[in-house]
């Protein structure tokens, strides 16, 4: 959740997060648990103590996320993909063609026509 706020914006850099017992208390997990989350964040550098006043988001840590993630979403999907498009003989344009398009858009204005004819 944490690392979450940090990427989506909500937690900027330098910003205090909850303590562990906040966190404990508003997901109903034991404090330990929420402790443990927390250290490893720290131990990972996105998050730093301040002795007697709590824990803050350390500068940089939405880079180092943002990274992080983008490379796990290399490893779990963008690799995949393209050994599945090898695999049906799509080349990159073609691929690439795929992902451009807006799947959504269809389905919009298929609601909205129907909506239309409803009225």
């Amino acid at each position: 959740m944490i690392e979450n706020d940090i990427v989506d914006g909500a937690l900027g850099e330098e910003t205090q997060v909850p303590s562990t017992n906040e966190f404990a208390a508003f997901h109903g997990i034991n404090p330990a648990t929420a402790a443990k989350g927390v250290n490893r964040l720290v131990d990972d550098g996105i998050l730093y103590k301040k002795r007697g006043i709590g824990m803050f988001v350390a500068t940089g840590s939405r880079a180092v996320l943002m990274g992080r993630r983008r490379e796990d979403f290399y490893e779990q999907f963008v690799r995949p993909l393209a050994s599945e498009a090898r695999k049906l003989g799509i080349d990159g344009v073609a691929l690439a063609e795929m992902l451009a398009r807006d799947p959504g858009a269809g389905e919009e204005n298929t609601r909205a026509n129907a909506k239309e004819g409803a009225l």
